[in-house]
């Protein structure tokens, strides 16, 4: 398998499924026929890509989609799921441990923000000095759009 077509292939079979499945009309598929399932597909894709080529730049790109597709998917269809904003920070931090996994990079970081996002997530009372991390985040779930321009100009602008 050639690395610069895998993941172009990933993707085009991973979106050929979905949009095939989503022909047929499954009842018990309709959960998934929404804009999660595509960044849970994406996401897939970039972490196979990542692993079975052995290039690892992309571990945190799929995880972040996978794990974004999935906390929406579950906001959407699960009335237990956990809508907080500290959430963000356990799939930024959980994808930046994967990425360290194999790459040996960002283990601080990455702690940092698991540990903010469980300290958020169970502490019982939020301290004062998290209502401007929590404004950030409602900033950020209002404007997500333009998070996604800046990311994406960061990445050009880094290669």
């Amino acid at each position: 398998m050639k690395k610069q077509n895998s993941l172009t292939g990933f993707l085009l079979v991973g979106l050929g499924l979905y949009f095939l499945i989503r022909q047929f009309n499954i009842p018990f598929l309709s959960q998934f026929y929404s804009w999660p399932t595509l960044l849970i597909i994406v996401g897939v894709a970039f972490l196979l890509h990542s692993y079975l080529t052995k290039d690892y730049a992309n571990i945190f790109t799929g995880a972040l989609l996978l794990g974004f597709g999935i906390h929406f998917h579950g906001l959407n269809h699960f009335p237990f799921w956990i809508d907080h904003w500290s959430v963000y920070l356990l799939i930024i931090g959980i994808a930046i441990l994967l990425r360290y996994q194999k790459t040996k990079s960002g283990l601080i970081p990455a702690l940092i923000l698991v540990g903010l996002g469980l300290f958020a997530l169970l502490v019982p009372t939020t301290p004062s000095w998290f209502t401007s991390i929590q404004m950030i985040f409602q900033w950020i779930e209002r404007f997500w759009p333009v998070v996604l321009i800046l990311f994406g100009f960061y990445m050009l602008k880094k290669n």
